[in-house]
C-alpha cells in the first residue's frame, strides 16, 4: 500500500510548520459553524502553522516550500506552456457567433473579473453554477451546440475566460440557505475518507500541507483554486479544478465522479470559497 514519507525540508521559505497534531485540524470541517466562520478558522489555523507565509504566497502552492522550486518556477512562467492554451482560448472567445455576438456578450464588462466570482450558487436553479457551465449555457443562448465538459476546446475557453481576472483576488460568494447547503456539503466531502487508501481531500491538503509525499511537497488547501486550469508538467497539458478531483480520487484508490457533478461543483465552491482574497493567475504552472 502507498503510504506517506514525511520529511523535514531542509530549507523554506517561510519555514516548514512543526506537527499537523499541533491544531485538531479534523474538527475545521466537522463543526457547522457557518461560512464566514469557517473562512476565519481556516485562514487561522494556516497562519498558526505557517506563521512567515503571507496570505498572497499561497497562490504558489508547493512552491512556495522550497527556494529550489521557487527559482525552477520563475524560470518555467516565463515560457509556460500553457500559454499556447490561453492563445486558443481567446481565438475561440473572439470568434463571433452565428448571429454577430462574442463570449464578451454574455457577462458584465465583457467577463472582465467575472470568473473571480465563479464558481457561484444560482438562487433560480437551486445548484453551484460552474465557469464551464456558463459558458456552455452562452453557447446555447446563442444557438451553439455545448462543449464537452474537459474537452481541449472547453478547457482552452475556460482558461482564457478565467485569465480576465488575473490579478484580482478570488470572491466567493455564499448566501442564503440553498448556498450554504452546498457549501457544507462541499466540506464534508472534502473531509469524506474514501477509496482503499481511506484518505480525504484535508489529509493531505490541510494535515500535511507543506509536508513530503515522495519528492513533491503537499500543496495547501488555501490559494489551490487560484491558478486553475493550470499546466502540469505530469499532464504535459492545462486542465481544470475538476480533472485534479478525478486525478486525486484515483489516486486514493476511489471511483472518480463525472465532471460537473453535484458533488465535485460543491466541493469546488467550498475549495474556491476557502481562497478568498488570494490573486488569480491562470494558466498557473505545477510540476
Amino acid at each position: 500500500m502507498k503510504k506517506f514519507i514525511m520529511v523535514a525540508a531542509a530549507l523554506s521559505l517561510v519555514g516548514i510548520a512543526g506537527s499537523a497534531e499541533a491544531i485538531d485540524w479534523w474538527n475545521l470541517g466537522n463543526t457547522k459553524v457557518g461560512p464566514e466562520q469557517t473562512l476565519k478558522d481556516f485562514h487561522q489555523y494556516f497562519k498558526e502553522q505557517f506563521p512567515k507565509m503571507s496570505l498572497q504566497q499561497y497562490a504558489l502552492g508547493s512552491y512556495a516550500f522550497s527556494p529550489e522550486m521557487y527559482q525552477q518556477y520563475q524560470q518555467a512562467i516565463q515560457f509556460n506552456p500553457g500559454d499556447l492554451t490561453l492563445s486558443q482560448g481567446k481565438a475561440a472567445w473572439d470568434q463571433k457567433f452565428p448571429d454577430g455576438k462574442t463570449y464578451a456578450s454574455c457577462f458584465p464588462h465583457g467577463g472582465k473579473g467575472v470568473a473571480a466570482g465563479y464558481p457561484y450558487f444560482d438562487n433560480r436553479t437551486g445548484q453551484v453554477v460552474t465557469t464551464q457551465m456558463r459558458l456552455n449555457s452562452c453557447r446555447v443562448e446563442n444557438h451553439l451546440q455545448p462543449l464537452k465538459y474537459g474537452s481541449a476546446a472547453m478547457i482552452a475557453l475556460d482558461t482564457y475566460f478565467t485569465s480576465l481576472s488575473n490579478g484580482m483576488p478570488v470572491d466567493i460568494k455564499v448566501q442564503g440557505p440553498g448556498a450554504v447547503k452546498a457549501f457544507e456539503e462541499g466540506k464534508a466531502n472534502y473531509f469524506m475518507k474514501r477509496g482503499q487508501l481511506n484518505f480525504s481531500c484535508a489529509t493531505c491538503h490541510v494535515a500535511y500541507a507543506g509536508k513530503y509525499l515522495r519528492a513533491q511537497i503537499i500543496s495547501p488547501l488555501l490559494g489551490q483554486s487560484a491558478h486553475f486550469p493550470t499546466y502540469r508538467a505530469a499532464w504535459g497539458a492545462v486542465n481544470t479544478f475538476e480533472k485534479r478531483f478525478q486525478g486525486c480520487d484515483k489516486k486514493v484508490g476511489a471511483i472518480p465522479q463525472k465532471l460537473e457533478s453535484v458533488n465535485y461543483r460543491n466541493l469546488a465552491y467550498f475549495m474556491s470559497y476557502i481562497s478568498n482574497g488570494i490573486k488569480i493567475n491562470v494558466p498557473g504552472y505545477r510540476p
